[in-house]
């Protein structure tokens, strides 16, 4: 996304033209909102089947669930108001009217507001961020909390670029978040081992995998959910356009990989790398 037409110069551009603010003023601590992203998408337990057309993967009479990485940013976002460190938590989907399920959920888990923006269009990362700038301009947040990626495209971008139209500083992949003093603390892995990104309010992270275990929901709080009212919007009375800048060519399903084979000695295993699987 960082090169041709989608610069940073051309994100910052095209954020102006939907009349949102490139930055908003840091919110005092003791009142700290927190934005946290919902996605919908095929549930990790399901096998995945591509259409006949090969146009996409089939979601029809398929289990939708909340996106995981996103449910582990809920439950770090609701850690953080438990903490006393935030003051409330807004959950946000973008979507088809059917995310409302999933905004149900992290209204369960803790979640004090839901925001649901309507679309059918196609998510892509860059309509994502633009929507979730311009709902930063209304929201006011002090921190916006997304998972890493979504685990249906893989793209790990919209938190990395809405940093970018806001200009906030971001913390990817977090593995430890801490909110001391107006500050936050952010600790990733990395390939040496971890690193620790000291940044100040507002910003972005984005959760990895081992930042939390997300709770469930209990039935009570589930009941509770359903009668919480949701807030609707679309990206059209958020100024924003969606603009498709991407298409998918073709979807297939990775190729059938052949049965191991047990072999007897050093010897034959060398043997079979060199002459059969030609590694080495």
């Amino acid at each position: 996304w960082a090169s041709g037409a989608f610069t940073l110069p051309a994100l910052r551009q095209a954020l102006r033209a939907t009349g949102v603010r490139s930055a908003v003023s840091a919110t005092h601590v003791r009142h700290m909102k927190v934005l946290v992203g919902v996605k919908r998408v095929i549930d990790y337990a399901v096998k995945i089947r591509v259409k006949p057309d090969k146009s996409a993967v089939e979601t029809a009479n398929v289990k939708m669930s909340m996106n995981p990485f996103d449910e582990i940013a809920v439950e770090e976002a609701v850690r953080l108001k438990e903490q006393k460190v935030a003051t409330e938590v807004v959950a946000v989907s973008v979507g088809p009217t059917a995310s409302q399920e999933q905004l149900r959920t992290a209204l369960a888990m803790g979640a004090d507001r839901a925001v649901h923006v309507v679309t059918d269009e196609e998510m892509l990362p860059l309509n994502v961020a633009k929507v979730f700038a311009a709902l930063v301009a209304k929201e006011q947040p002090s921190l916006v909390v997304l998972g890493k990626q979504a685990i249906d495209d893989d793209a790990n971008q919209t938190g990395q670029m809405l940093a970018a139209l806001l200009g906030w500083p971001q913390g990817a992949f977090a593995s430890k978040l801490t909110v001391a003093d107006g500050k936050l603390q952010v600790t990733r892995e990395v390939d040496g081992g971890l690193e620790t990104l000291g940044m100040s309010l507002p910003a972005i992270v984005t959760a990895d995998l081992r930042l939390n275990e997300p709770r469930y929901a209990t039935l009570p709080n589930i009941m509770k959910a359903k009668k919480k009212a949701i807030d609707k919007t679309t990206p059209k009375e958020l100024g924003v356009t969606m603009k498709k800048h991407l298409t998918t060519l073709k979807v297939n399903e990775p190729p059938t990989r052949s049965a191991g084979i047990k072999v007897e000695s050093i010897e034959q295993l060398m043997d079979k790398l060199k002459n059969e699987a030609k590694v080495i």
